[in-house]
């Protein structure tokens, strides 16, 4: 028998979905249910709460099958816009990786790099319609006798194509702030000496593996908002560590769980999936990704009812002890501080700023909000969670 006061199951849920009687709330919607109503009448109110992240996710990229030529090849090498992308898949399967350089980017030998255009362009150019330049080359068999092609293509001449992302949607990450005494070049931004800015990549309370603390709802099938699309989590992505330091409301107070997550880039929008320079660093994707989490009893309602105010990440110097992997730190600060705009590091005030859009964090959540109210989108229990220890 159950301890809770409240249960639901995905069934009973769905079946109000496509009745219309759903009741939705966003994540930012339901701290103020949780923190008026308490976290059981929270449970009884609500049945999805919906949540969003919009920013720079390195591990990304796509599956591509570009079709077969006549006479056929089998490529060895291939170039999307002068973009290297795996071949060593088949005939035309190639995985082109959103950090991928152009072949002639001068990478940071004149340093700083901008790194103009790389893997993470080339998918948003598809998705936005416009047609690339495919350039492959073989060794010529018996079976694929052609040794070279060069083509322009758009992404609905694709046979096939399937957004991959083996790391995405980090639950926390680390304030990054740097305390040497020159300006440095990293993938949490350009950080000025003597600790002069700061800056952090989460939405807070609106991050989707922050209103699923323990991952009790997110697992291999999960159903999502994905790029603009439709997509699954897959599985756990790399680097997952759910043995973080955890508050007692269960969210981490360092880089914790990530998510492999899976969606027909057919289906994707440019507006979703943005290629991003970094300076100093290199070209990336910006990914939009909303979780929606079943409110199946109170300890679900508890979950989402954090706010930024009980979320903590810990600053991290990325001139030395990042670099080093030196395990330090220098305070730590809540998501309500940093998104006031500046926090306090030993003793002095400094400025940050977010990798992560709030603003379309919170965008995401509303438009799959939207989704599932319209009976357009319903929740797909997971087969089986994500490892939580």
């Amino acid at each position: 028998m159950s301890a809770y006061k409240v249960n639901k199951t995905y069934d009973e849920i769905n079946a109000k979905i496509r009745a219309g009687e759903a009741v939705v709330v966003t994540a930012e919607e339901m701290v103020n249910i949780v923190k008026k109503e308490g976290p059981v009448e929270a449970a009884r109110k609500v049945d999805v709460v919906t949540t969003g992240t919009f920013s720079p996710m390195c591990s990304s990229g796509a599956f591509i099958n570009f079709g077969h030529t006549n006479p056929t090849i089998k490529a060895s090498k291939v170039w999307l816009n002068n973009v290297p992308a795996y071949a060593g898949l088949a005939a035309v399967d190639v995985y082109i990786g959103a950090t991928e350089p152009t072949e002639d980017d001068p990478l940071n030998k004149v340093f700083p790099g901008a790194f103009r255009y790389g893997g993470g362009h080339v998918i948003e150019d598809l998705v936005a319609g416009k047609a690339i330049t495919l350039k492959a080359i073989g060794y010529g068999t018996n079976c694929y006798p052609n040794t070279e092609i060069e083509k322009r293509l758009k992404l609905e001449d694709m046979p096939y194509a399937l957004l991959t992302n083996p790391r995405n949607c980090y639950q926390n990450y680390n304030c990054a702030i740097n305390l040497s005494e020159k300006t440095i070049y990293t993938y949490m931004g350009t950080l000025k000496p003597e600790g002069r800015n700061a800056t952090y990549c989460s939405a807070g309370e609106l991050s989707p593996l922050m209103n699923d603390p323990l991952y009790k709802t997110i697992g291999l099938g999960t159903k999502i908002f994905l790029g603009g699309g439709v997509g699954y989590v897959t599985w756990h992505g790399t680097q997952h560590n759910p043995k973080a330091i955890r508050s007692e409301n269960g969210t981490t107070r360092r880089p914790a769980g990530t998510i492999m997550v899976q969606g027909d880039l057919k289906g994707m929008s440019s507006r979703w999936l943005k290629g991003i320079s970094m300076q100093g660093y290199g070209s990336t994707l910006a990914v939009g990704i909303g979780i929606p989490i079943p409110i199946l009893n109170e300890e679900m309602a508890a979950y989402t009812g954090v706010s930024d105010e009980e979320i903590f990440t810990q600053v991290v110097d990325y001139a030395n002890d990042y670099p080093n992997q030196i395990a330090r730190n220098h305070g730590e600060v809540s998501y309500a501080q940093l998104k006031s705009g500046h926090i306090e590091v030993d003793g002095k005030q400094v400025p940050t700023a977010p990798l992560s859009s709030v603003v379309r964090a919170r965008e995401i959540a509303e438009t799959l909000k939207q989704w599932i109210l319209d009976g357009k989108f319903e929740l797909e229990k997971p087969i089986k969670t994500l490892p939580s220890a």
